[in-house]
């Protein structure tokens, strides 16, 4: 658990420098042992394309790096519950873990609204650890709406 909450913490600093350039807080790493292979916070808004999640973005930079599509012993840390989009990748990918802080009950898909990384009818199925540093996750994206809506 330790190991999980270091990684969780760096995550969370990526969501707070993508609060800061005006994007929703979620950052992602991927780890494989206790080395970082890659790592992203959401860009959508400055990228302007719907798919510029987190998770994406680090799997991307990821196979960019290895020069592989398969990450079979690694480990994802993600800030927000991943979304039907992202935890496709994560099962297409073959990552084996999935660590996460705020589940999304608007959009999860592991285990919140949806269960895509863990269903049986998939090639592919994730451990799945949620709740790690789940509040500090959860406070983040909570001040960034609340930022966002006194400024409309």
């Amino acid at each position: 658990m330790d190991r999980d909450r270091f990684w969780m913490r760096h995550a969370l600093e990526l969501a707070r420098q993508a609060a800061e350039n005006g994007e929703v807080p979620v950052g992602a790493i991927l780890v494989s042992g206790d080395v970082l292979i890659a790592e992203a916070s959401n860009l959508r808004e400055q990228r302007g394309n719907p798919i510029a999640h987190a998770e994406m973005l680090a799997i991307q930079a990821a196979s960019k790096k290895i020069g592989n599509w398969r990450f079979t012993d690694t480990t994802l840390y993600v800030t927000l519950e991943p979304c039907p989009m992202c935890a496709g990748a994560i099962v297409l990918a073959r990552i084996p873990k999935v660590v996460y802080g705020a589940t999304d009950p608007k959009s999860g898909a592991a285990g919140t609204l949806y269960n895509i990384l863990q269903d049986e009818r998939l090639n592919h199925r994730v451990e799945v650890i949620s709740g790690v540093l789940a509040e500090e996750s959860s406070a983040l994206l909570k001040s960034f709406f609340q930022q966002r809506r006194h400024k409309l």
